[in-house]
């Protein structure tokens, strides 16, 4: 399993709307409307990195209010096992 998380900045007026979109959007495992430089920022999963670029270029870049996009792909994580341990994954 491949995994990404996807910075989005919408078109003034149209956050909501571009969040609800990116909800819906095949691929895209959890959804965070935010402050700052970006307005969301979404997880995005896919089998290989082909199909996770698929959902990044072709199904969220392409929605009508999102103007800029920033994909950061995950190599790796650390889960919390108990303990203060920590598992590499």
């Amino acid at each position: 399993m491949r995994e990404a998380f996807v910075c989005i900045n919408a078109s003034p007026g149209s956050i909501e709307e571009v969040f609800e979109e990116v909800k819906a959007c095949r691929g895209v495992q959890e959804a965070f409307r935010v402050h700052g430089v970006y307005d969301i920022i979404a997880k995005v999963s896919g089998e290989t990195f082909e199909e996770l670029n698929h959902i990044v270029i072709e199904r969220i870049k392409r929605l009508g209010e999102v103007q800029t996009i920033l994909s950061m792909l995950l190599i790796g994580s650390e889960k919390p096992v108990g303990d203060g341990e920590l598992l590499l994954v």
